[in-house]
């Protein structure tokens, strides 16, 4: 069983798998393709499973591939993030607009985030186990980003629970602004 809530962005959704939970812990089904498929109506074949640990304040994103575009099922099974997303479609009525969701190791959620969206999300935990799976391999030389902060998107990243700036990557630090990013078709 798993509940799916649409975000205010179309097809970008909240998807929480059922929980089963006693004293001695808990069990879920993390992935079933047909529960997804029928739930979602999202049938696209995941090929690559991928898992990154960051630290309190690590801000990773915003990132797309432009060629080889990625759908991503992002979850948290330690910690907790801000994840987001940012319409990044020209096609779209919804062209630059972002949806945020707190995931959590204790909230179980899942987001399931479409191709045609850049993606990045900020630890808020002392640390945070992100997996994702993607619907395409990793292809560096189609990767773009978009930067964290840009005023046109206006993320309203939760910062201010942070005791300082976010941490960066040397090519998050200086990726393009709204004006510059390369969009989708």
């Amino acid at each position: 069983m798993i509940t799916v809530t649409p975000t205010r962005l179309p097809g970008v959704l909240i998807v929480e798998p059922r929980v089963f939970g006693d004293a001695r812990g808990f069990f879920t089904e993390s992935w079933n393709a047909r529960a997804f498929a029928q739930a979602t109506g999202v049938t696209d074949e995941f090929v690559q499973d991928n898992h990154s640990r960051s630290a309190r304040g690590v801000l990773r994103g915003l990132h797309y591939q432009i060629i080889e575009p990625q759908g991503k099922l992002v979850r948290v099974v330690s910690g907790k993030v801000f994840d987001v997303a940012v319409d990044m479609r020209q096609s779209s009525p919804c062209l630059g607009q972002w949806v945020g969701v707190e995931l959590s190791a204790d909230n179980q959620r899942q987001l399931w985030v479409p191709p045609g969206f850049a993606h990045g999300f900020l630890v808020m935990s002392d640390t945070a186990d992100f997996l994702y799976k993607t619907t395409r391999y990793y292809a560096p030389e189609h990767e773009r980003a978009l930067l964290w902060n840009d005023p046109h998107v206006s993320v309203a990243w939760p910062t201010d629970e942070l005791a300082q700036a976010p941490a960066l990557s040397a090519k998050d630090a200086v990726a393009p602004c709204w004006q510059d990013a390369v969009k989708y078709a």
